[in-house]
């Protein structure tokens, strides 16, 4: 279960703030973000050598995708495609509006529950796909939003009760100022309290499994984007900036 995290200012310079750490197999191999994908011009994202999509994409036009397992959908299925295939296609659009008509017409069927969120600088959304059906799509409002494998701010989610609060208390990052710093002490935070392993939002290896990287990323009113990427567990490895290009 992965985890992301997504501010929406609106009329702000930078309306849209994102932090996300990636949970998975320890043993998955996979590349840092860049341009990965030369059918896919302008778009970077890390990739998976597994399957051979993403986690987190960004286009040229300022799309922003992550996806997310739901509730008992971590992994491969027999019959199924990579949802690592659908970022790649929302960040290849040219806006999130563009990117959400594609993704709102396919058949949900084809992939295991996902949830999702794609952003560029006129706002962010969420889709959520079922296993059947189309994705539900729905708009992100103003402030702080935290999805996991649950629905966004959903407290039922042990991980968002316990750091959702604390993200509305941290001051944002400044990217004008390259300062992201309180965001990133916030991604490190592997500390929960006794029996309650599921809080922590860095994952401590555990089974093969926990947090193997984590990303901020920034998307300003005027265009610019900022991505810094941080290729091991946050706070143990310095986070260092994406190169995106023109």
């Amino acid at each position: 279960m992965c985890s992301l995290i997504c501010l929406w200012r609106p009329g702000h310079a930078w309306p849209v703030l994102v932090a996300a750490n990636r949970d998975e197999r320890l043993d998955r191999p996979w590349e840092s973000p860049a341009p990965h994908w030369p059918a896919r011009p302008g778009v970077v994202g890390g990739r998976d050598l597994t399957a051979g999509g993403t986690w987190m994409a960004l286009g040229a036009g300022g799309v922003l995708a992550a996806i997310l397992n739901r509730p008992g959908s971590l992994g491969p299925a027999a019959g199924k495609r990579s949802r690592g295939d659908l970022p790649l296609l929302a960040a290849d659009a040219s806006s999130a509006e563009a990117a959400l008509a594609a993704l709102g017409a396919i058949d949900a069927g084809e992939w295991r529950p996902f949830n999702m969120v794609v952003a560029d600088r006129a706002g962010a959304w969420f889709l959520k796909g079922l296993g059947e059906g189309r994705p539900v799509v729905s708009r992100l409002p103003p402030g702080i939003a935290m999805v996991t494998a649950h629905d966004p701010n959903d407290l039922a989610s042990p991980r968002t009760a316990r750091h959702l609060p604390l993200f509305e208390a941290s001051p944002p990052p400044d990217p004008d100022r390259e300062d992201w710093a309180a965001w990133e002490a916030r991604l490190a935070d592997d500390t929960a309290r006794p029996g309650k392993g599921a809080e922590a939002l860095r994952v401590p290896p555990v089974n093969g499994f926990g947090t193997v990287s984590a990303s901020l990323v920034g998307l300003a009113a005027d265009g610019r984007r900022r991505w810094r990427f941080c290729a091991a567990p946050p706070g143990t490895a310095p986070f260092a900036p994406v190169a995106l290009g023109a």
